[in-house]
């Protein structure tokens, strides 16, 4: 006994971790998928010039950025180079259509079967968005010289369509292995998958970013920075208002009736939005730019504005991150107020017969809400939009632009690895082991 009280908890966590034979079979398994997860990245799609497309990943730092997502996949054009995020795609507009059509706002009420079948809608969706998705990539590879027959006629169509179902299979593929993760493993598969492309992709940036530069002094500022906004993004995840709620109930006792109080709290948490903002304020950024790149050697009028297009929203232009800036603050308020509305706070503790003291039951408790939700969430929004130009900071800072820190990704990665340990911490709790956090 004294020996175990003599390790690091964190050491004698994971010791107890593997001393349990079915918490040992679902990390062993969750492993076992990652490396699979890892074989199908190294799949190429075929007829493709990888020194080419390496050279043009270097100099462009966005497709720098976007291929630390897919854990390298995309820089060798694998059949899992769009990673899962058609199927992230599909299910924020899932999310943004519940609450507008009013067939699956009555299905999101039928308890588990009409969950599945949302599910299920969403799977149905990410197909086509995975192929619209590996149709568009393959069209901006064409134009930048790295593929070849590419297009939809003639001799082009075959090798076009099976390139786009093979990209399409591999993401479905992904996607299954992340629900095999959740089911049989620990934490949340599709999770999993983008931590797992996110932390095998970071040795090879850093090797040809700053160790084949011999950037040694900049490899030292990127760890510090990477380390501070570590600590900020744990910082701002946990944090959280907590509301107090008193619940009144009567109980029947003896043939009389007591009436009995007791009180709790409601947690609303700063960055209630997490990274979605993030990913809606980058897509928006991305498309302008993608769009003039099919248009810059036109002559006159649309050839200028698509260079002019180019030049603004060109990563390492600063208008560009003014505008990523002002985009992610936008983004938090509005899908915090989406999904804070969906959950419906004040009929449901009304309902229960729950009540935040000094505010009456129902529309002045929803306006109580309302208004304590908008303050935080300022919070949130400027957390995640000082993140989100962070790159930019690194990039500046260390004087090396092709590797820059992401922190979408570390978001990604903190998060991940937060919503694990608390995972595990209530499966060693469960059988009366202490678990990772104090």
């Amino acid at each position: 006994m004294r020996q175990r009280q003599d390790r690091p908890r964190l050491l004698q966590a994971m010791l107890d971790v593997f001393s349990l034979r079915d918490l040992r079979g679902r990390v062993l398994f969750t492993l076992g998928m990652l490396m699979i997860f890892r074989f199908v990245a190294h799949i190429p799609v075929p007829g493709v010039d990888l020194a080419a497309l390496h050279d043009l990943f270097d100099r462009n730092a966005l497709l720098g950025m976007l291929d630390l997502f897919s854990g390298g996949a995309m820089r060798n054009l694998s059949i899992a180079a769009m990673g899962v995020y058609p199927y992230i795609t599909a299910s924020i507009i899932m999310q943004l259509l519940v609450p507008v059509v009013p067939k699956l706002q009555a299905l999101s009420q039928e308890g588990e079967a009409g969950r599945n079948r949302i599910n299920q809608i969403t799977h149905q969706m990410t197909v086509p968005l995975a192929m619209l998705q590996g149709y568009g990539q393959l069209i901006l590879l064409r134009n930048e010289g790295i593929i070849s027959n590419v297009g939809l006629s003639g001799s082009d169509l075959l090798p076009t369509a099976a390139m786009v179902l093979a990209m399409a299979a591999g993401t479905m593929f992904l996607v299954w292995l992340g629900e095999l993760i959740t089911q049989h493993g620990i934490g949340n598969g599709i999770s999993i998958i983008i931590f797992g492309g996110i932390v095998a992709s970071l040795p090879d940036q850093i090797g040809r970013g700053y160790l084949a530069r011999d950037q040694f002094s900049g490899l030292a500022v990127f760890i510090l920075l990477s380390l501070a906004t570590v600590i900020f993004i744990v910082i701002f995840t946990e944090a959280h208002r907590r509301i107090p709620v008193q619940y009144a109930r009567s109980l029947f006792r003896g043939g009389r009736m007591y009436r009995q109080s007791g009180s709790t709290h409601i947690p609303l948490r700063v960055n209630t939005a997490g990274m979605i903002p993030l990913i809606f304020a980058m897509s928006i950024m991305i498309f302008p730019g993608t769009v003039a790149s099919y248009f810059r050697n036109s002559s006159g009028f649309m050839g200028s504005f698509a260079n002019w297009v180019e030049n603004v929203f060109d990563v390492n232009a600063v208008l560009y991150w003014v505008f990523y800036f002002l985009l992610v603050v936008g983004f938090t308020f509005f899908y915090t107020m989406v999904m804070f509305q969906q959950q419906q706070l004040a009929k449901t503790l009304q309902r229960h017969g729950g009540f935040v003291p000094g505010i009456r039951p129902g529309r002045p408790t929803e306006e109580y809400f309302n208004r304590v939700i908008s303050r935080i969430t300022w919070g949130g929004a400027l957390f995640l939009a000082t993140v989100a130009i962070i790159p930019f900071i690194a990039g500046k800072a260390t004087n090396v632009m092709v590797l820059q820190l992401s922190s979408t990704g570390l978001l990604i990665m903190v998060g991940v690895a937060l919503d694990t340990m608390k995972q595990l911490e209530a499966q060693l709790l469960m059988r009366r082991y202490e678990g990772f956090i104090k």
